[in-house]
């Protein structure tokens, strides 16, 4: 390593000025000093510049990290500031990505990678020197620059390298500025600005090994809670996956709202599977919003494209980020509203594909306004989104499961009746009877196969009579108490208000009424009561009443009003009501209690 100062001496002997200089005294005793003292402080310095990089807190985030790396180099080179861009290949452009002092409310947020300087350092990869910005024609923002006193500039390549061989290699520069005109930049500083900035890299990599691991930390905390709920002997509920959670995002994002969105099958509509926090209002869970209503819907669906170069709004192949809705034109006046009122100053939209296409998304309202996300909290939103669908595909499973009892008990039972008037010598007087359980029997097991079909699809909405449907599903509870030997049970019907049209989904419906009826009828005590049941219009409302014998709690009550209860059936029956956009109301009388259920009146089908 002597070498080193040697040929420093060698390189001062070869100066003009050194020419004459012949006592050997004089280079020995400059030898010894370079040796004994100029080296060893000008390593400690270096050393210690760069220990300044390498020892940034890998926790801080990576505006934090290059900021702090950008005032070391500022204050050791001599520099007046200094900024950082880095390259996005989801846009190919160069994107601001933090500076000292820090600046990034005034500095635009892309850059075009052609025709600019922090363009070419990353297409080339090598150091680019503005002695004077005045004349360069690749650096655009010259009179920004010159106001604040700059007027040369070294721009320094950077990298992060690469973790999996599936990734590639992240570009950056660090441009460098500095007061005089016309510099001379130095090969000393030049060398050491490349220093600083390759360890910068290693920084940056320390810091994605750790989220690296965090991510997949929070990726098993996420499983973990899903699948705690999925243990419990309820069943799998979104609103409560939901609520645990929801609460592990927080250390990401400052979050107002979340939701998980459906295409439907006819691909015109999207609609609310589950949410956070679980009220009504414009994101009522249930609610469904045709895809032309958003021009939001459109892009993160791709049945559009992006061509806008606004600053409010960031369109990726794996996310799109509204910066500010208030004033991007991709969001409509009814979501404008909805973000002033609930003060969302961010949007975020993260598409989940099955196969080729779009089938949910998630969307997460920020109180922030944030102009970016990494890719690490990207990965952990799809994943998220990915665990919710699963989630939600078992809560239907879980529903179904627990609806089937209905129709296979009255599936069994007829069956059974309609053998016995087979088999029996009456049959043939009996041929009324045969054709109507032979009905029944086809209705039921057509019913088994929507709700196994349902799992997946949920069909399309039609308009129907209600006062039909319950009148239908009040015959076949009635045959199942039968079925099921149930004691000094009286039922009545009526009165009726037909025809009552609502628009639904006919399962759903047949199912909100098998839940209630078969609720009303197993609260009945020991001892028997009687199980009523009517329609009536009120006020635009098709309105269903159910009444039994037998007084329920009122904190029971309370719970059963907010989808709550002991039961799976109340749940689902709370759900899909409000998927329905209708209201349920449970009242506590004298001796019975009465379940009113009210959906928004239709107009009447067309022949």
């Amino acid at each position: 390593m002597w070498e080193i100062p040697n040929r420093f001496v060698q390189s001062i002997r070869d100066q003009p000025w050194a020419q004459n200089c012949r006592e050997q005294d004089f280079w020995k005793f400059l030898l010894e000093w370079i040796k004994d003292v100029l080296l060893p402080e000008f390593l400690v310095e270096i050393s210690g510049q760069v220990d300044e990089i390498t020892e940034i807190d890998p926790d801080c985030s990576d505006q934090e990290i290059l900021s702090m790396a950008t005032h070391h180099m500022v204050d050791f080179l001599g520099a007046v500031s200094a900024s950082v861009r880095i390259y996005d290949p989801a846009t190919e452009q160069m994107l601001s990505y933090g500076s000292y002092p820090p600046e990034e409310e005034s500095r635009e947020t892309y850059i075009p990678l052609t025709m600019t300087l922090a363009g070419e350092v990353v297409r080339t990869g090598r150091t680019y020197l503005v002695p004077n910005i005045l004349f360069e024609e690749l650096y655009q923002d010259k009179e920004r620059v010159m106001k604040k006193g700059a007027y040369s500039v070294m721009a320094v390549p950077m990298s992060f390298p690469r973790l999996s061989p599936y990734e590639a290699h992240t570009m950056g520069v660090i441009q460098l500025y500095y007061q005089e005109k016309d510099k001379l930049f130095l090969p000393l500083e030049i060398k050491m600005a490349e220093l600083m900035a390759r360890r910068l890299s290693f920084v940056m990599a320390r810091k994605r090994i750790l989220s690296l691991y965090r991510i997949n930390e929070k990726k098993e905390t996420i499983v973990q809670k899903i699948f705690l709920k999925l243990g419990s002997r309820e069943g799998v509920k979104m609103k409560e996956v939901f609520n645990r959670v929801v609460p592990e995002l927080a250390d990401i994002i400052s979050l107002q709202s979340c939701a998980l969105f459906a295409v439907t099958e006819d691909e015109e509509n999207v609609f609310l599977e589950a949410g956070y926090p679980d009220t009504s209002g414009y994101h009522g869970i249930g609610k469904s919003f045709p895809i032309e209503s958003e021009p939001a819907f459109k892009l993160v669906l791709r049945r559009e494209d992006y061509e806008s170069d606004s600053p409010y709004e960031i369109l990726t192949p794996s996310y799109m980020l509204i910066i500010d809705p208030l004033k991007s034109r991709y969001i409509s006046g009814n979501m404008k509203a909805f973000a002033r009122d609930h003060n969302i100053n961010s949007i975020l939209y993260v598409p989940l594909t099955v196969g080729e296409g779009v089938t949910h998304f998630m969307t997460f309202d920020a109180r922030e306004q944030r102009k970016r996300y990494t890719e690490g909290e990207i990965e952990i939103f799809v994943f998220l989104g990915r665990e919710l669908m699963k989630a939600q595909r078992m809560e239907r499973l879980d529903d179904i499961l627990h609806d089937f009892k209905n129709p296979a008990i009255a599936t069994a039972g007829f069956a059974r009746r309609l053998k016995r008037l087979i088999e029996g010598q009456e049959s043939l007087q009996e041929a009324e009877t045969i054709r109507k359980y032979t009905e029944i029997l086809l209705v039921e097991t057509s019913r088994l196969q929507e709700m196994a079909l349902s799992i997946y699809q949920v069909g399309k909405e039609q308009v129907v009579n209600l006062t039909s449907i319950l009148i239908n599903r009040f015959d076949i509870n009635s045959e199942a108490i039968k079925e099921m030997l149930k004691q000094n049970v009286t039922v009545k019907e009526g009165p009726y208000h037909d025809p009552l049209y609502v628009r639904c989904y006919p399962l759903h419906l047949e199912r909100i009424l098998d839940n209630l009826l078969n609720n009303a009828t197993n609260a009945i005590p020991l001892k028997g009561g009687t199980l009523t049941a009517s329609t009536f219009l009120d006020n635009g409302w098709a309105c269903v009443e159910i009444t039994n014998t037998g007084l329920i709690p009122e904190e029971e009550r309370r719970r059963l009003l907010q989808g709550e209860g002991r039961g799976r059936g109340i749940y689902i029956t709370y759900r899909i009501v409000r998927l329905l956009r209708g209201q349920i109301n449970i009242t506590a009388e004298k001796n019975s209690t009465k379940v009113t259920v009210r959906f928004p009146l239709a107009s009447s089908p067309d022949p």
